[in-house]
């Protein structure tokens, strides 16, 4: 392994140089590590978070904003369980016609929203044609404004969804992106923006206080009609830096602290007072290529391939990921309930051959290319990519972005050339991350490919985890053969809790589910 990678880097050394300062001083002022008692009360849960919310408008932000909030602020028709199954929530149950085209829901009596508004039928349509509405700039839009015809509400707890064809993921869609807003309040606001500054839904927490760029705190909704939470009062703490959240957790000043550096985790292990979950999220850390540009080298399939062979994933997983990671053959994760192909196998670290791949798409002497890295996604990484495509001739200027920014970027399509990026499971079915990076009007893609394309269109009208595999078990091969996306590892995300406290971790997605959760 090049000597690049034995070591750590200038960045890890001095955050260990800073944790070892720290614990020096904490000892020499006998402050003990790893507080065990709740950091306020037993009625009070603190999660250090590592980067704030960009958008408390879960019906327009991206995925990997929403997922630290939507769940406890917001309701679905139907949502996932801790182990990704689908159960139900608004709707006490739902019919879909033969043809598969209609899908009847009847909705539980008696939800409020936080402001006191009784929940209708009314309020389920206008959610998902406020999605569809193009000026709500949604990121939700291109999974239901294609398929849905039109939604009628022959009574208040009945809502009857007609789409143009059948979509064999649509009730994972519903549970993974329709967060429901009332419509008498939504409606009210002068612009679709609005909502995000003041936002209501029907969850088991409301909004307390939203401190920009410091905090964020939610209160215990007492009219939910469902389960509710043993916790008062939820405080999100924004720590961007990752040895402060990690110190955060050791001395007590939070109580659950969330994607803690893996350098950490052995001596995170180690605390008798805490419990340490390493949580599969079902999503690939790569970096996505704008091959859509003829212009671009990235437009050539051998360039695509001659990034893949000059990069050593495994020795990227053992020195930045400290081996909490695994290598991609294929960009459907193997932790999806259906559609990986564990026979396809990584690239494999080919020097040689990724320049020989070079010189033969017209680049002996390699290009200059940039890649944006996003803040929150580990430095070293991009560092470690960058130092690898530099020794077959890419010479790779690293663009380092605050992640609102970037995400604001990302969404408009303003990322490329290249950008380190993660697509984090949000419906347990495989249609999320390929229709939102490898269809042709995805909305972060900038990739086409007929043949994928005409496969995502043949699972439109497939149902049944068997027969989408299949699918996308061709779609993953294809991907793999055009070197679509630079394939870096399996990503997993490590959190740290205070043993007392009662938590289950959503397994195989990056949401964070409040909803049961207390003290021991």
């Amino acid at each position: 392994m090049n000597s690049l990678f034995r070591s750590r880097s200038p960045a890890a050394l001095m955050r260990l140089a800073q944790s070892t300062v720290l614990t020096l001083a904490c000892a020499a002022s006998g402050m003990a590590w790893a507080q065990s008692k709740p950091a306020v009360d037993k009625q009070t849960l603190v999660i250090a978070l590592d980067k704030e919310v960009q958008s408390l408008d879960a019906q327009v932000t991206a995925s990997g904003d929403s997922q630290r909030y939507a769940l406890q602020i917001y309701d679905t028709l139907y949502g996932f369980d801790a182990k990704g199954n689908i159960i139900p929530r608004m709707a006490e149950s739902y019919d879909i016609s033969q043809d598969g085209l209609t899908y009847t829901f009847k909705l539980r009596k008696g939800i409020k929203f936080h402001n006191g508004d009784e929940l209708t039928s009314e309020d389920i349509k206008f959610s998902v044609e406020r999605i569809i509405d193009p000026a709500s700039r949604s990121t939700r839009r291109p999974y239901f404004a294609p398929v849905i015809d039109r939604i009628e509400t022959p009574d208040p707890l009945t809502v009857v969804m007609t789409l143009k064809y059948p979509d064999g993921a649509f009730l994972n869609k519903v549970a993974g992106f329709l967060f429901i807003t009332g419509k008498q309040y939504t409606a009210s606001l002068a612009k679709p923006e609005d909502f995000a500054a003041s936002p209501i839904g029907s969850g088991p927490y409301k909004i307390k206080e939203n401190r920009i760029g410091q905090f964020l705190t939610l209160e215990r909704f007492e009219d939910f009609y469902g389960t509710k939470p043993d916790i008062q009062t939820i405080t999100y703490k924004y720590i961007p830096e990752a040895t402060s959240r990690v110190n955060a957790i050791l001395t007590g000043e939070v109580d659950i602290a969330a994607k803690l550096p893996l350098a950490d985790v052995a001596r995170l292990r180690s605390e008798p007072s805490l419990t340490v979950i390493s949580n599969p999220v079902s999503s690939p850390m790569h970096v996505r290529l704008y091959s859509d540009d003829p212009e671009s080298p990235l437009h050539k399939r051998d360039v695509r391939l001659a990034l893949n062979y000059a990069i050593d994933a495994d020795a990227i997983i053992k020195s930045v990921f400290h081996g909490i990671g695994a290598p991609m053959g294929t960009f459907i994760s193997k932790f999806y309930p259906y559609g990986s192909s564990p026979d396809i196998q990584p690239y494999g670290y080919d020097p040689a051959k990724a320049r020989e791949l070079l010189k033969k798409a017209g680049y002996p002497n390699g290009f200059d290319i940039v890649l944006n890295d996003a803040v929150g996604t580990p430095k070293e990484m991009a560092e470690a990519v960058a130092a690898y495509l530099g020794q077959v001739g890419v010479r790779v200027k690293i663009n380092r972005i605050d992640y609102a920014a970037w995400s604001r970027l990302n969404n408009a399509h303003k990322t490329g050339p290249m950008t380190t990026t993660q697509f984090t499971n949000a419906i347990y079915d495989p249609i999320h991350p390929i229709g939102g990076s490898f269809k042709k009007d995805g909305p972060w893609s900038n990739y086409y490919n007929p043949e994928v394309e005409a496969l995502i269109t043949e699972l439109d009208s497939t149902t049944g985890a068997d027969a989408r595999g299949a699918l996308f078990r061709k779609i993953g091969k294809l991907l793999h053969d055009d070197a679509a996306a630079l394939l870096v590892t399996e990503l997993f995300d490590v959190f740290a809790m205070k043993k007392d406290v009662d938590w289950e971790v959503q397994e195989g997605s990056g949401f964070i589910n409040f909803r049961q959760v207390g003290w021991k």
